[in-house]
């Protein structure tokens, strides 16, 4: 149990988080993140939904291998087959936690279990003391909370605790919830049912209303001491409530808000990036916190109050969360020394044969931008890492485009360490260009998302391209950056291709549908 002022971070972006649609993530991926939030100093990692694929298994196994400090859970719906899968998976972890739930709502039970009360509680009963028998720290969640009845919500919160359960969840399964509403909900369970003073209670809210960190923060107050939440706040739907968010309310206003957590704020930017970038889920710019416009400022009055106080028009320094204090604009008459400097600034650091590959190719972007930002710094770093180790990597390219037509694209990769080129004609210089990617590493995966966006502002701007390529009901993105779009669009491409090869290597998991806490 926690003291009567720590609140516990439960981080479930490798659970519901990877639900968004689009976000699925592989196992290198999925252990990075997780090496990450251990980093950040967050109390317990949902891992993941054990029964649900086999390379879910395999994830929730291999992160409980590597976890050194953080609970590691493995969610399980109220049956002995999911319950045992999840104990299973975690067998490794020093300290493994079992995340049991079943839904407690009329609408759920009626529709999506087709249960009566009786066998809900029956079930409850039974899932928290099979978890028991694996695991000594079991979580109990009541699906769609926010929308049963008060009077059953806390006969099977009761259960829940006689059963075991060290914690209980209250989850705002579909953002349905406002906070003062939660907030009283929460303390309405302490306060009423036996026992309710012995274990941890926990809040999980969706984002459909925009109300999920509001609705968090109103069950800490009410007496919650552990949130759960997810990086950036992706989720089903409209998302989870922000881990980001939730830290940094807490740490601002500890004047009403009395509590504190154990996140390391100083590596919040650098987990919003990787998540980011795992996923190909942009931030978007005014995203509190971790938003590109977080701490910029445009307008000239606030650019003269900043400039005779920061506290004029920021609650909290940029360096709080992570993120430089000044842009540093570097340009091609930089040294290595600065650019150095910078990275190490930004987070990363390099070996030395790294640093001098970035160090060129910063200086080949110099040459063709009037202002490098750190933005574009950070583009090219991740795009350095993202592709240095693949089996294909681009090489060169040459597009013939316009109206006079035909559009070609000549293409030089190296695949497997052989350098080949390939031409192709296409409708368009992007067609051209997959064409011609196409004749050189043959395959059947099909285009399915194919997004442009400007790193930074200017013309001549870095282009960041997201590709997303699909093949036998596989899900595979990309990520490319370059002065030039088209180059940019290869580099995805090439990318997504080398995840898609990883993919076929391992077996196709067995896929059920999750249902969602």
């Amino acid at each position: 149990m926690p003291s009567s002022n720590r609140v516990l971070i439960f981080d479930t972006t490798l659970r519901d988080g990877e639900q968004s649609p689009g976000a699925a993530m592989n196992l290198e991926e999925k252990l990075k993140v997780a090496e990450m939030l251990e980093e950040l100093g967050v109390d317990v990692i949902e891992a993941g939904f054990p029964i649900s694929s086999n390379g879910d298994f395999e994830a929730v196994n291999e992160i409980a291998k590597r976890s050194k400090t953080s609970v590691i859970c493995g969610l399980a719906r109220a049956g002995v087959k999911d319950i045992d899968r999840a104990a299973e998976a975690l067998k490794p972890a020093k300290r493994a936690r079992i995340h049991t739930f079943i839904s407690t709502s009329p609408v759920h039970m009626k529709h999506k279990l087709q249960m009566e009360p009786h066998q809900v509680l029956e079930a409850v009963v039974g899932s928290v003391t099979r978890a028991r028998h694996h695991v000594e720290d079991v979580e109990w969640s009541a699906e769609d909370a926010t929308r049963t009845d008060f009077d059953f919500l806390c006969r099977c919160v009761e259960a829940a605790i006689k059963a075991g359960a060290m914690t209980i969840n209250i989850p705002d399964t579909v953002g349905y919830a406002i906070p003062a509403e939660y907030g009283a909900l929460i303390k309405a369970l302490i306060d009423r049912v036996p026992g309710g003073e012995k274990v941890n209670f926990s809040t999980h809210c969706h984002n459909d209303l925009g109300l999920a960190v509001a609705n968090s923060i109103a069950g800490v107050a009410a007496g919650a001491r552990q949130v759960e939440c997810t990086i950036n706040g992706i989720g089903e739907r409209a998302g989870n409530a922000a881990l980001e968010e939730i830290v940094m309310a807490l740490k601002v206003r500890a004047d009403i808000l009395p509590y504190s957590t154990g996140i390391d704020s100083l590596s919040i930017s650098r987990a919003s990036k990787m998540v980011s970038n795992v996923t190909g889920f942009p931030v978007q710019y005014n995203k509190a916190i971790v938003g590109k416009n977080a701490f910029a400022h445009e307008s000239g009055i606030h650019q003269d109050g900043m400039l005779k106080n920061n506290q004029t028009y920021e609650i909290m320094t940029p360096e709080s969360v992570g993120v430089a204090k000044t842009s540093l604009v570097l340009g091609k008459l930089s040294g290595r020394h600065a650019f150095k400097d910078k990275l190490e600034a930004m987070g990363y650091e390099l070996g030395a044969n790294a640093l001098e590959d970035a160090f060129r190719r910063f200086k080949d972007l110099a040459d063709k931008k009037k202002h490098v930002f750190d933005e574009d710094i950070a583009a090219l770093v991740d795009d350095q890492l993202a592709h240095g180790q693949d089996r294909i990597q681009f090489v060169n390219m040459r597009v013939v485009a316009g109206t006079f037509g035909p559009q070609s694209a000549e293409l030089e990769l190296s695949i497997d360490g052989e350098t080949r080129l390939g031409v192709a004609r296409g409708d368009g210089p992007m067609d051209a260009i997959f064409n011609a990617i196409k004749t050189l590493f043959p395959h059947e995966a099909t285009l399915v998302l194919f997004d442009v966006h400007a790193v930074t502002e200017g013309t001549d701007a870095q282009a960041g391209v997201t590709i997303r390529l699909a093949e036998d009901g596989k899900s595979v993105t990309g990520h490319g950056s370059d002065t030039d779009t088209m180059v940019a669009a290869a580099k995805a491409y090439v990318h997504a291709l080398n995840k898609l090869l990883v993919k076929r290597q391992k077996t196709a998991p067995e896929a059920l549908t999750a249902a969602r806490g």
